[in-house]
């Protein structure tokens, strides 16, 4: 059997040990041809971190790209054009994979050429506790097969489940954080992430899914193709505390953004009157706080987030918003390889 070459990408933003344990599951992975990519926007990491990034690098066991900025969906770009996989999969640096990881990714390549991108499960510590605590007797609970909604574009977002779903499927969008991709989706058919989502960049792989499926192409949920998500409380975008100001924007930015760029004016509303009773309102399946003062504060957020989100469309008819592919392509980036150490 011809397995195809994959290139992990691994955007990295001030992680230490967690990426550490994370490259090191990596490299444990038996398949016959894959690389492995390090997208760095962390300014200075420890000497420990530092001394087993350059180790691994200079043995050839790593690519190690350091950048001067740090957005998600840019780090992502950057690591597509350097990567030389025929599958592009993306994880995050803090998770854990098991054995034949890379392997459950491949053959739904090889059996399926209608499939363009597999989303993989994902154990996440974080909404497993939180199930727990909502289905006590049977928790963690498990779901067959999603429903309908799931594939609304408008509302399925709040339907889609790739942590409690146990069977395989076709589905709406992947998670950022266990997804892989064919190469062309890049480099033919000219989709690439969106360098306009901010923040935690919260929807930037929902807005690249709904682009990708314009392709023809479908994405496939693989169970078998799972790993943990670790969802550590430092580093990667929980630089941006998610009660500050700016998470609160650009957490509604991002959402208006998605749903002004793909979405059908009725898929629009309904997707912004179910944000409006999830997140402002703070019914489930957010159980936000029904405080007054919080549910007006949110509020406020809510419709800042829309203005913004329209002055970026605004903006875009003169600045298509890809600053950091441009400045890739201008040179400004700093690659740290074998041959090229700083």
């Amino acid at each position: 059997m011809v397995f195809p070459s994959i290139s992990v990408i691994i955007p990295t933003y001030r992680r230490e040990e967690p990426l550490q344990e994370t490259l090191e599951d990596v490299l444990k992975q038996d398949y016959p041809a894959f690389e492995v990519l390090v997208i760095d926007q962390t300014p200075t990491h420890t000497p420990t971190v530092e001394a087993y990034l350059e180790q691994l690098a200079e043995s050839g066991k790593i690519r190690w790209f350091r950048v001067n900025w740090a957005s998600l969906p840019g780090a992502r770009n950057y690591g597509v054009r350097r990567a030389t996989g025929e599958i592009i999969l993306f994880i995050d640096d803090d998770v854990k994979l098991p054995e034949r990881y890379l392997q459950a990714h491949a053959r739904n390549y090889q059996e399926r050429p209608e499939i363009g991108a597999v989303a993989g499960r994902v154990f996440d510590r974080m909404k497993l506790a939180d199930s727990q605590k909502i289905n006590p007797k049977d928790s963690p609970y498990s779901i067959d097969y999603l429903p309908p909604q799931a594939m609304d574009p408008g509302i399925a977002w709040y339907y889609i489940d790739l942590v409690h779903t146990v069977k395989p499927q076709r589905v709406i969008s992947t998670r950022g954080c266990n997804m892989s991709l064919r190469r062309d989706i890049f480099t033919e058919h000219g989709i690439w992430f969106d360098e306009r989502f901010r923040g935690s960049a919260v929807r930037e792989e929902s807005d690249f899914c709904l682009r990708l499926r314009q392709t023809g192409y479908q994405i496939w949920y693989d169970p078998e193709a799972y790993l943990v998500h670790l969802g550590e409380e430092t580093g990667g975008c929980h630089d941006i505390n998610t009660r500050s100001l700016q998470y609160q924007l650009t957490f509604y930015h991002n959402h208006f953004l998605m749903a002004l760029k793909n979405l059908t004016p009725v898929q629009q509303l309904r997707l912004y009157a179910k944000l409006f009773d999830c997140h402002v309102l703070g019914n489930p399946p957010c159980n936000k706080s029904g405080s007054p003062i919080k549910i007006l504060t949110r509020g406020i957020f809510y419709s800042l987030g829309f203005l913004d989100a329209l002055s970026t469309l605004v903006k875009s008819l003169w600045e298509n918003g890809q600053i950091y592919s441009r400045q890739d392509l201008e040179g400004s980036a700093v690659p740290v390889t074998q041959e090229a150490k700083v």
